[in-house]
Protein backbone atom coordinates (compact mmCIF):
# COMPACT_ATOMS: atom_id res chain seq x y z
CA UNK A 1 0.00 0.00 0.00
CA UNK A 2 2.77 2.14 1.10
CA UNK A 3 4.75 1.22 -2.74
CA UNK A 4 1.77 2.51 -4.48
CA UNK A 5 1.00 5.86 -2.42
CA UNK A 6 4.93 6.51 -3.15
CA UNK A 7 4.39 5.43 -6.83
CA UNK A 8 1.22 8.22 -7.09
CA UNK A 9 2.92 10.53 -5.24
CA UNK A 10 6.23 10.08 -7.61
CA UNK A 11 3.78 10.31 -10.62
CA UNK A 12 2.18 13.60 -9.46
CA UNK A 13 5.28 15.25 -9.23
CA UNK A 14 6.93 14.23 -11.91
CA UNK A 15 3.98 15.52 -14.29
CA UNK A 16 4.00 19.03 -12.61
CA UNK A 17 7.77 19.21 -13.40
CA UNK A 18 7.08 18.47 -16.43
CA UNK A 19 4.16 21.21 -17.28
CA UNK A 20 7.01 23.55 -15.56
CA UNK A 21 9.47 22.62 -17.55
CA UNK A 22 7.53 22.64 -21.07
CA UNK A 23 6.22 26.36 -19.61
CA UNK A 24 9.77 27.51 -19.32
CA UNK A 25 10.79 26.14 -22.94
CA UNK A 26 8.09 27.98 -24.43
CA UNK A 27 9.79 31.50 -25.15
CA UNK A 28 8.11 35.00 -24.57
CA UNK A 29 8.44 38.08 -26.33
CA UNK A 30 10.79 40.68 -23.90
CA UNK A 31 12.06 44.12 -24.19
CA UNK A 32 8.93 45.63 -26.52
CA UNK A 33 9.62 48.36 -28.19
CA UNK A 34 7.87 50.78 -30.72
CA UNK A 35 10.56 52.28 -33.13
CA UNK A 36 8.85 55.37 -35.39
CA UNK A 37 10.45 57.64 -37.70
CA UNK A 38 8.16 60.06 -39.85
CA UNK A 39 5.29 57.55 -39.10
CA UNK A 40 6.95 54.06 -40.17
CA UNK A 41 6.34 52.11 -37.36
CA UNK A 42 7.53 49.09 -36.13
CA UNK A 43 6.86 47.27 -33.12
CA UNK A 44 10.22 44.97 -31.77
CA UNK A 45 10.95 42.47 -29.37
CA UNK A 46 13.69 40.19 -28.61
CA UNK A 47 13.08 36.07 -27.91
CA UNK A 48 15.23 32.91 -27.23
CA UNK A 49 15.53 30.91 -30.48
CA UNK A 50 13.19 27.83 -30.27
CA UNK A 51 10.59 26.53 -33.20
CA UNK A 52 7.73 28.76 -31.78
CA UNK A 53 6.41 31.63 -33.54
CA UNK A 54 4.89 34.77 -32.68
CA UNK A 55 1.14 36.77 -33.70
CA UNK A 56 0.61 40.36 -33.29
CA UNK A 57 -2.49 41.81 -32.36
CA UNK A 58 -3.35 45.85 -31.58
CA UNK A 59 -5.95 47.79 -30.57
CA UNK A 60 -7.40 51.23 -29.25
CA UNK A 61 -9.16 51.85 -25.94
CA UNK A 62 -12.26 51.98 -28.10
CA UNK A 63 -11.37 48.56 -30.22
CA UNK A 64 -11.44 45.29 -30.39
CA UNK A 65 -8.20 43.13 -30.73
CA UNK A 66 -7.23 42.77 -34.81
CA UNK A 67 -4.73 40.78 -36.28
CA UNK A 68 -2.26 42.01 -37.91
CA UNK A 69 -2.42 39.91 -41.56
CA UNK A 70 1.17 40.48 -42.29
CA UNK A 71 2.73 39.42 -38.55
CA UNK A 72 0.69 35.79 -38.32
CA UNK A 73 2.89 33.12 -37.20
CA UNK A 74 6.08 34.79 -37.77
CA UNK A 75 9.32 33.34 -36.39
CA UNK A 76 10.94 36.98 -37.28
CA UNK A 77 10.64 39.03 -33.81
CA UNK A 78 9.04 42.23 -35.27
CA UNK A 79 6.50 43.81 -36.91
CA UNK A 80 5.50 46.58 -39.59
CA UNK A 81 2.58 48.09 -38.41
CA UNK A 82 2.30 51.66 -40.36
CA UNK A 83 -0.65 50.89 -42.23
CA UNK A 84 -3.10 49.82 -38.84
CA UNK A 85 -2.42 52.39 -37.02
CA UNK A 86 -4.82 54.78 -38.41
CA UNK A 87 -5.87 57.06 -37.54
CA UNK A 88 -2.84 58.51 -35.64
CA UNK A 89 -4.18 60.64 -33.11
CA UNK A 90 -5.00 57.51 -30.99
CA UNK A 91 -3.16 55.31 -28.37
CA UNK A 92 -2.64 51.93 -29.63
CA UNK A 93 -1.37 48.85 -27.47
CA UNK A 94 0.03 45.40 -29.23
CA UNK A 95 0.07 41.79 -27.96
CA UNK A 96 2.25 39.42 -28.45
CA UNK A 97 1.75 36.17 -28.69
CA UNK A 98 3.51 33.09 -28.77
CA UNK A 99 2.53 30.07 -30.76
CA UNK A 100 4.08 26.33 -31.90
CA UNK A 101 4.47 26.36 -35.64
CA UNK A 102 2.94 22.92 -36.26
CA UNK A 103 -0.03 22.33 -34.06
CA UNK A 104 -3.02 24.18 -32.64
CA UNK A 105 -2.36 24.82 -28.78
CA UNK A 106 -4.87 26.54 -26.66
CA UNK A 107 -4.59 30.19 -26.51
CA UNK A 108 -4.82 31.25 -23.06
CA UNK A 109 -1.99 28.69 -21.81
CA UNK A 110 0.44 29.96 -24.26
CA UNK A 111 2.23 33.34 -23.08
CA UNK A 112 1.55 37.18 -24.23
CA UNK A 113 3.48 39.47 -23.74
CA UNK A 114 1.96 43.75 -24.26
CA UNK A 115 3.54 46.54 -25.58
CA UNK A 116 3.19 49.92 -24.05
CA UNK A 117 0.74 52.34 -25.12
CA UNK A 118 1.86 54.33 -28.29
CA UNK A 119 0.30 57.61 -30.58
CA UNK A 120 1.84 58.01 -33.80
CA UNK A 121 0.60 61.59 -34.24
CA UNK A 122 2.53 62.60 -30.87
CA UNK A 123 5.45 60.15 -30.64
CA UNK A 124 6.78 59.54 -34.20
CA UNK A 125 10.09 60.68 -34.55
CA UNK A 126 10.91 63.46 -37.24
CA UNK A 127 14.02 62.64 -39.12
CA UNK A 128 16.56 65.49 -40.68
CA UNK A 129 14.98 68.12 -43.27
CA UNK A 130 16.99 69.22 -46.29
CA UNK A 131 16.43 73.13 -46.57
CA UNK A 132 18.36 75.80 -48.82
CA UNK A 133 19.24 79.54 -48.31
CA UNK A 134 19.06 82.08 -51.07
CA UNK A 135 19.85 85.87 -50.19
CA UNK A 136 17.36 88.24 -51.15
CA UNK A 137 19.20 91.45 -49.99
CA UNK A 138 22.19 92.44 -47.80
CA UNK A 139 20.31 91.89 -44.86
CA UNK A 140 17.81 89.23 -45.72
CA UNK A 141 17.76 85.43 -46.47
CA UNK A 142 15.07 83.13 -47.27
CA UNK A 143 14.85 79.51 -46.34
CA UNK A 144 13.20 76.98 -48.08
CA UNK A 145 11.97 73.63 -46.48
CA UNK A 146 11.46 70.36 -47.80
CA UNK A 147 8.69 68.40 -45.80
CA UNK A 148 10.56 64.77 -45.20
CA UNK A 149 8.03 62.29 -47.02
CA UNK A 150 6.92 59.20 -44.97
CA UNK A 151 6.02 55.73 -46.36
CA UNK A 152 2.29 56.17 -46.14
CA UNK A 153 0.51 56.52 -49.85
CA UNK A 154 -3.30 58.28 -49.87
CA UNK A 155 -4.58 57.95 -53.08
CA UNK A 156 -1.85 57.06 -54.96
CA UNK A 157 0.09 60.10 -53.39
CA UNK A 158 3.10 59.86 -51.04
CA UNK A 159 1.96 61.79 -47.92
CA UNK A 160 4.48 64.01 -46.08
CA UNK A 161 4.72 64.89 -42.33
CA UNK A 162 2.75 68.11 -43.34
CA UNK A 163 0.18 65.95 -44.37
CA UNK A 164 -0.26 64.13 -40.98
CA UNK A 165 0.62 66.78 -38.65
CA UNK A 166 -0.95 69.85 -40.78
CA UNK A 167 -1.20 73.10 -38.83
CA UNK A 168 1.03 71.03 -35.56
CA UNK A 169 4.02 71.46 -37.64
CA UNK A 170 6.41 73.91 -37.32
CA UNK A 171 9.81 74.51 -38.18
CA UNK A 172 12.70 76.12 -35.66
CA UNK A 173 15.71 77.55 -37.46
CA UNK A 174 18.62 77.88 -35.65
CA UNK A 175 21.30 80.89 -37.51
CA UNK A 176 24.27 82.13 -35.84
CA UNK A 177 27.24 84.84 -37.56
CA UNK A 178 30.42 83.12 -39.05
CA UNK A 179 32.82 83.25 -36.03
CA UNK A 180 30.49 84.43 -33.33
CA UNK A 181 29.27 80.74 -31.07
CA UNK A 182 26.00 83.24 -29.86
CA UNK A 183 22.87 81.21 -31.69
CA UNK A 184 19.65 82.44 -32.44
CA UNK A 185 16.35 80.77 -32.96
CA UNK A 186 13.45 81.68 -35.26
CA UNK A 187 10.32 79.43 -35.47
CA UNK A 188 8.55 79.25 -38.47
CA UNK A 189 4.80 78.03 -39.04
CA UNK A 190 5.57 77.12 -42.94
CA UNK A 191 8.56 75.60 -45.19
CA UNK A 192 9.36 79.13 -46.31
CA UNK A 193 10.82 81.67 -43.96
CA UNK A 194 12.29 85.14 -44.54
CA UNK A 195 15.00 86.20 -41.88
CA UNK A 196 16.21 89.95 -41.75
CA UNK A 197 18.00 92.06 -39.73
CA UNK A 198 21.48 90.22 -40.68
CA UNK A 199 24.79 92.63 -40.43
CA UNK A 200 25.54 92.96 -44.39
CA UNK A 201 28.41 91.29 -45.95
CA UNK A 202 28.24 88.90 -42.96
CA UNK A 203 28.52 84.87 -43.61
CA UNK A 204 25.68 83.49 -41.41
CA UNK A 205 24.89 79.68 -40.57
CA UNK A 206 21.65 77.97 -40.91
CA UNK A 207 20.68 74.68 -39.41
CA UNK A 208 16.85 73.41 -39.10
CA UNK A 209 14.79 71.12 -37.56
CA UNK A 210 11.14 70.35 -37.13
CA UNK A 211 9.03 71.47 -34.37
CA UNK A 212 5.76 70.39 -32.87
CA UNK A 213 5.03 72.53 -30.01
CA UNK A 214 1.51 70.59 -29.51
CA UNK A 215 3.28 67.07 -28.30
CA UNK A 216 4.90 66.64 -24.79
CA UNK A 217 8.37 68.18 -24.06
CA UNK A 218 10.68 64.97 -25.15
CA UNK A 219 8.84 64.68 -28.17
CA UNK A 220 8.65 68.11 -29.66
CA UNK A 221 11.78 68.32 -31.70
CA UNK A 222 12.58 66.45 -34.99
CA UNK A 223 16.71 65.50 -35.81
CA UNK A 224 18.65 68.67 -36.66
CA UNK A 225 19.84 69.15 -40.45
CA UNK A 226 23.32 69.28 -41.33
CA UNK A 227 24.21 73.28 -41.21
CA UNK A 228 24.40 75.34 -44.34
CA UNK A 229 26.44 78.75 -44.68
CA UNK A 230 26.09 81.70 -46.86
CA UNK A 231 29.10 83.75 -48.31
CA UNK A 232 30.26 87.06 -47.02
CA UNK A 233 31.88 89.36 -48.96
CA UNK A 234 34.32 90.77 -45.67
CA UNK A 235 37.20 88.60 -47.39
CA UNK A 236 39.41 86.04 -46.21
CA UNK A 237 39.81 87.63 -42.81
CA UNK A 238 36.35 88.17 -41.92
CA UNK A 239 35.90 84.35 -42.53
CA UNK A 240 38.66 83.42 -39.99
CA UNK A 241 37.12 82.19 -36.92
CA UNK A 242 38.29 82.75 -33.21
CA UNK A 243 40.21 79.57 -33.31
CA UNK A 244 41.79 80.67 -36.74
CA UNK A 245 42.99 84.43 -35.54
CA UNK A 246 44.71 82.97 -32.27
CA UNK A 247 46.84 81.04 -34.89
CA UNK A 248 47.51 83.54 -37.20
CA UNK A 249 47.82 85.93 -33.43
CA UNK A 250 50.69 83.18 -32.75
CA UNK A 251 52.37 83.18 -35.97
CA UNK A 252 52.78 86.94 -36.32
CA UNK A 253 54.57 86.85 -32.81
CA UNK A 254 56.72 84.18 -33.43
CA UNK A 255 57.79 85.79 -36.60
CA UNK A 256 58.82 88.98 -34.82
CA UNK A 257 60.99 86.99 -31.87
CA UNK A 258 62.96 85.29 -34.87
CA UNK A 259 63.37 88.45 -36.72
CA UNK A 260 64.48 90.09 -33.47
CA UNK A 261 66.94 87.38 -32.41
CA UNK A 262 68.32 87.38 -35.99
CA UNK A 263 68.91 91.48 -36.14
CA UNK A 264 69.95 91.24 -32.21
CA UNK A 265 72.97 88.58 -33.61
CA UNK A 266 74.07 90.39 -36.72
CA UNK A 267 74.08 93.29 -34.36
CA UNK A 268 76.64 91.83 -31.47
CA UNK A 269 79.23 89.82 -34.41
CA UNK A 270 80.01 93.04 -36.16
CA UNK A 271 80.70 94.81 -32.53
CA UNK A 272 82.70 91.24 -31.37
CA UNK A 273 85.11 91.83 -34.68
CA UNK A 274 85.63 95.11 -34.27
CA UNK A 275 86.64 94.05 -30.46
CA UNK A 276 88.99 91.50 -31.53
CA UNK A 277 90.73 93.43 -34.44
CA UNK A 278 91.38 96.34 -32.09
CA UNK A 279 93.00 93.50 -29.68
CA UNK A 280 95.05 92.18 -32.58
CA UNK A 281 96.27 95.90 -33.24
CA UNK A 282 97.24 96.72 -29.76
CA UNK A 283 99.43 93.57 -29.06
CA UNK A 284 103.25 94.14 -29.31
CA UNK A 285 104.92 92.56 -32.35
Amino acid sequence: MASVETLLWVGVWMFAFSITTADNSVPKAENVRWMSLDFTTVLTWTAKPSSYSFTVQYATDEDDWTESLDCIRISDTKCDLTEHLIPYDMDYIADIQTEHLEADYDVENLPHTYSPKFNPLRESNISAVEFSVTQLNETTVCVNITDPLTAIHQKNQQLSIRDILKQDLKYKISYYKSGNTRKRDFESPTSTAEISGLDPGQSYCFMVAAYIPSRAKANQNGALSLEQCTDGDGGILQELSVGAWVGVVFLIITVIIVLVTVIALCCRNPNRNKSLQSTQLSAPV
